[in-house]
């Protein structure tokens, strides 16, 4: 726990001290935002004819989840290709805490993200279940430690030129992001288009997502995008505690 708070402190103080990079990150979402999400207003097929703001809002959080914590490898990376992380494996300090606590870091920035997007949106017209925002984004923080974990076990095999990191995730990051429903329904779309999407598992963690933000617990597709962060978070913190424990080579 000590290592873990150490490494957490670490990596987060850079963000403290220059909170514009965090403002830097948040452009795209929220040019979706306010840009994308008003023409929303005069489409149709968004489920028991809800407002486009409450379908959409929650939608622009899992969008901080692939552009946030998916990219977070880029920093493990550059300490990589400098070998600054090379100096941190011969420390004392714990490898699978070296992992967690960086982990850590991208769920906080994720959550403050959250809480801005929220609040931004709110006088737009999206009205929160309070109760279901914090479940919501306590399943979109789960969800983001898997995307970031997996993110460094990326970066980590993508020595030593870092083109591998590059490649795949842009390779995999707007796919993700199109087949998830977060941009428009996909109810209406091609056959081949929703199979795709039934495959994907950020669309179960964006319906979850819209459910618990209306308040719908009891919802199906709350267990199911439910299981579906979890899944991702397991997978990438069992992935990458191996190869951390392995060292970065």
């Amino acid at each position: 726990m000590h290592d873990t708070w150490t490494v957490f402190l670490r990596e987060v103080t850079p963000v403290v001290r220059e909170p514009l990079g965090l403002a830097f990150s948040m452009v795209q979402p929220l040019l979706f935002l306010f840009l994308f999400g008003p023409l929303l207003g005069g489409a149709g097929g968004f489920a028991g004819g809800q407002s486009p703001w409450q379908w959409f809002v929650p939608g622009i959080l899992v969008m901080l989840c692939l552009f946030g914590p998916m990219m977070s490898g880029y920093t493990l990376l550059v300490e990589l290709l400098g070998g600054s992380l090379e100096r941190m494996l011969v420390s004392p300090l714990n490898r699978t805490a070296m992992l967690i606590g960086r982990t850590l870091k991208e769920s906080a920035v994720l959550a403050v993200q959250a809480v801005l997007i929220v609040a931004l949106a709110v006088p737009l017209g999206f009205e929160p279940h309070w109760l279901g925002a914090l479940a919501g984004t306590a399943l979109l923080t789960v969800f983001g430690v898997g995307l970031g974990a997996l993110s460094f076990v990326l970066a980590m095999a993508s020595q030593p030129d870092g083109e591998l990191f590059y490649g795949v995730t842009q390779m995999l990051l707007f796919p993700l992001l199109l087949l998830s429903g977060v941009l428009l329904p996909l109810d209406h779309g091609p056959v081949w288009l929703q199979a795709a999407a039934a495959v994907n598992p950020v669309s179960y963690v964006a319906e979850a997502a819209r459910a618990l933000f209306a308040g719908s617990f009891t919802e199906a597709a709350v267990l199911h995008g439910a299981s579906a962060a979890a899944a991702v978070a397991l997978a990438g913190l069992v992935l990458g505690t191996r190869r951390m424990r392995r060292g970065a080579r």
